[in-house]
Order: C-alpha cells, then sequence, then structure tokens
C-alpha cells in the first residue's frame, strides 16, 4: 500500500510546484497566479523506497457557506481525511502568517502526522523562518525548493518512518525494485485500464457528471462557470473494468482566451487529457444544443482519433421532450457527418437519470475503437460496395480499387489498393466510410482511409 501524503498551505506557496517534483512529472498547473488549483489532483509517485500517493489541494481561504472559497477548502479538508500524512508548506519569503496558524490549527485537530516543508528556501533569507516554524508546533521546519530541487532528499528521510515498508531491509527493498523494473510498462499491460475523459464548453456540467460517475464530490461544482482549471483524474471500476476518469477544464473559443494565460494552461490541459484518452465522452448543454464550440470540440477529438460519445445533460430541463432525442440525433449526423451514429444519451448529471446507460455507450465505443476486421470480409464488403455503386471516372479513366485492408486499429485504419485512388472523390470515400460503419457496427469511433497505388499481385489486369 503507498503512503498518501497531502499536501496542505496557504495559497502560491508553492503546493502544486512540489506536487509536481515528488511526482517527477508536471502534472498540477502552475502559475504565479494565487488559487490556481481548486481540486484535489492525485499521482502516484517512486521516490527511492518509498512508494506514494500524492494529494494536491487547494489553498486555505475563509469563505462564507457556499462560496468557492469555502467549497475550495472542504475540498482539502477531504484530502487531509484521506491522508496518512500531511505535507504542511509555507513561504520563506513571508515568514510564518496568520493564515499559517490557522491552518497548523486545523491539521492538530486533525490528529494526522504533519511534516512542515519551508518552501521557497533557495535564498539566504529563510533561516529566520525556519525557526520562527517552531511556533507552529511540527517541530522543526525543512527548507527545501521545490521549483531548484533543494532539500528533497531530506523531505524523503522525514516521509519514511511513515511508509507502511519502513521494516524492509535493503536486500528486499532492492529486490523489489529489481522486480519492478522487469515488470511490463502501462501500455503493453493486458489489464490497462480504459482512459476515459469528460470535455465540453463551459458550465455545461462536466464535473457534476463526474462526481455522480464517482459518487463523491471530488470535483468542485457551481453556478459560476471555469470552475475547473486542470484536468483531474480519479480511478474507477465499473462491472469488472478498471477506468481512469478525466475531469478537465472548459473548452472557450481559442480567440476569447488569447491573452489569458492561465485559460490557456487550462485548455492545454484539457488537450493533453483528450490526447491521452482512449474514449471521450462529449457533454452537451440540453438548453443549448450542437452550438459552434460543440461542433468545434467533436471535430477536434475526432481529427485526434478518440472514440466518442456524447451526453446531452440538462435532459431534466428540457420541457418538450417528444422527439426532441430524435432531432437531436438528425443535428448530430448531419453537422458531424465523421461521427455518424456515434452514441447520444439524454441524462442529468444532477438528478442522475441516464447516466446509468453512459457505461454500456462507452464500452461499445471502446469495442468500436479497438476492432479489427479480417481481410476476406472486408473485400467481400467492398466487392458489394463496388457493384452498388463504381467509382466514378477521373479524365475519362475509372478509378480503380482492388482490395481493401485494415492495418491499424484505434481507430480502425483502413487501406484501399487500386490505380488513380489519389484522385478519389471525397463524396465516394464517405460512401465506403458509412458503409463500414454500417457493415461493421463501428459507431463512435472514427475512421480513416488510406490510399495505397500498390498492385494486387493475386489479381491480373
Amino acid at each position: 500500500m503507498p503512503l498518501t501524503v497531502a499536501i496542505v498551505g496557504r495559497p502560491n506557496v508553492g503546493k502544486s510546484t512540489l506536487f509536481n517534483r515528488l511526482a517527477g512529472r508536471k502534472l498540477a498547473l502552475v502559475h504565479d497566479t494565487p488559487g490556481v488549483t481548486r481540486d484535489r489532483r492525485e499521482a502516484d509517485a517512486e521516490l527511492g523506497s518509498l512508494s506514494l500517493k500524492l494529494i494536491d489541494t487547494a489553498g486555505f481561504e475563509e469563505g462564507a457557506d457556499g462560496s468557492l472559497a469555502q467549497r475550495m477548502t472542504a475540498q482539502t479538508l477531504a484530502a487531509i481525511a484521506e491522508a496518512d500524512v500531511c505535507l504542511f508548506a509555507i513561504d520563506a519569503r513571508d515568514g510564518v502568517t496568520a493564515g499559517d496558524e490557522i491552518i497548523a490549527e486545523t491539521l492538530r485537530r486533525s490528529g494526522k502526522p504533519v511534516i512542515l516543508a519551508v518552501n521557497k528556501s533557495e535564498g539566504r533569507g529563510h533561516v529566520d523562518t525556519v525557526t520562527d516554524a517552531y511556533r507552529l508546533g511540527f517541530g522543526e521546519g525543512l527548507p527545501l525548493s521545490a521549483e531548484h530541487n533543494l532539500g528533497i532528499d531530506g523531505l524523503i528521510e522525514a516521509l519514511l518512518p511513515f511508509a507502511p515498508d519502513e521494516d524492509k531491509t535493503d536486500a528486499e527493498i532492492e529486490e523489489d525494485t529489481d522486480t519492478d523494473d522487469d515488470a511490463p510498462k502501462e501500455e503493453d499491460a493486458p489489464d490497462r485500464p480504459l482512459r476515459l475523459a469528460i470535455v465540453g464548453r463551459p458550465n455545461v456540467g462536466k464535473s457534476s457528471l463526474f462526481n455522480h460517475i464517482l459518487g463523491d464530490e471530488r470535483s468542485l461544482t457551481g453556478p459560476e462557470p471555469g470552475l475547473t482549471r486542470d484536468s483531474i483524474a480519479a480511478p474507477w471500476t465499473a462491472d469488472g473494468r478498471a477506468i481512469l476518469l478525466h475531469d478537465t477544464a472548459g473548452l472557450r473559443k481559442s480567440a476569447r482566451a488569447a491573452g489569458h494565460t492561465l485559460e490557456q494552461l487550462s485548455i492545454q490541459s484539457t488537450l493533453d487529457a483528450i490526447r491521452f484518452a482512449d474514449c471521450v465522452i462529449i457533454v452537451i448543454d440540453a438548453t443549448q444544443p450542437f452550438e459552434k464550440q460543440d461542433l468545434t470540440i467533436a471535430d477536434l477529438i475526432e481529427k485526434e482519433g478518440r472514440a466518442a460519445v456524447f451526453a446531452v445533460n440538462k435532459w431534466d430541463l428540457v420541457e418538450d421532450r417528444g422527439g426532441a432525442i430524435g432531432k437531436l440525433r438528425r443535428q448530430l449526423d448531419e453537422s458531424l457527418p465523421q461521427l455518424t451514429g456515434a452514441p447520444l444519451i439524454a441524462i442529468s448529471a444532477r438528478s442522475g437519470e441516464g447516466v446509468d446507460r453512459l457505461l454500456p455507450a462507452v464500452m461499445a465505443a471502446d469495442s468500436a475503437w479497438n476492432k479489427h476486421i479480417a481481410t476476406s470480409a472486408l473485400n467481400r464488403f467492398l466487392e458489394e460496395a463496388l457493384k452498388r455503386h463504381a467509382p466514378p471516372a477521373v479524365r475519362g479513366r475509372r478509378v480503380r480499387i482492388r482490395y481493401m485492408t485494415q492495418p491499424k486499429v484505434r481507430p480502425p485504419t483502413f487501406a484501399l489498393f487500386g490505380n488513380q485512388l489519389e484522385a478519389l472523390p471525397e463524396a465516394y470515400q464517405r460512401y465506403l466510410t458509412n458503409g463500414l460503419r454500417e457493415a461493421f457496427d463501428l459507431a463512435g469511433t472514427p475512421i480513416r482511409l488510406r490510399m495505397r497505388g500498390t498492385k494486387n499481385p493475386y489479381v491480373d489486369d
């Protein structure tokens, strides 16, 4: 079992920088603006013999009941309750502040072990802060600089006594390390979790859906648009299948985000989550369905080659439901022919209506995304498709498609072999793509066609 470590402290003391440093990669957004982190972010890390589950938290801020500050603090308190040990970060440049003392009192009441980290101690001015930190009641503060990778070894030593494996011998630790090095990488492991991202415009209910699926208030929700700033991942198991679920920041038009560095970082985090995903749930607002930005997001996901499921959220707010889902289906297929037939599920993340139908739709889309079709079946399909509708002539010469194979999956990619295929009209390519989708149940996944000029050696002219 890994040691669960919650990193807590005031806003802008470097918690996310320390989180990234210990995780060994840039996972959390880092910016000079205070309060960038709003949700709990988790990551697994290996530091020497230490196996850690790290939790990055929002800063403690006082606020009225129901306010954003109060909801952020509630997320931090949940992280403290989950932790085995709390890493309390203070700013060496600011010294011990009244805010630090309030947090210290909260940590003492929690009863959890606390390690005091005096961050930003790369200069000479930190000595007084380290001495003054004694009055917080957690012993001597550890001077470190997460940004400059100073003092991290001392922090690891401070964490070792709390580790579940503290009684292992050096030989056992070395043996474990050797075994880990030989273990299959995540990409090659047959039981790799399905990577599922939830994306959409701001304020369409992505975080509400994320929380409902997990059965926990894992992400901040509220009427304020743009609450989620960073992609948050959480493990989930459904019907025996391991899933890594990502909540993401809303994607606005690029022009509106231009010049807003923090929002641009949030958008980049969402784009990274899409590229990381196997399947994407695209959340649409039922009261404002399929706006231009919805179509732009869906087109981006198709171009990235990810399986897609559409969740029409806030269905409980739709007054006239008669024929509404059929109308949305037609609108989807007309506006996004490249994703014709993709699953479209009406849901309410608030009440839970329809959410139980999402998982089967995701599994079906993922199955289509991974489907490999035998060459013999493909060429029977091709023969029938050519009989129904032959390719048009180009400059007096007929385009000849000789045969078809599938060289890749994820997404399904088909290679066409023949003559003059570079001149095959897009309309005819759509005809073949739609035929493949219908014949082999490939709804919810992009389909790629690749043109090859190589002649089939088994076919005579």
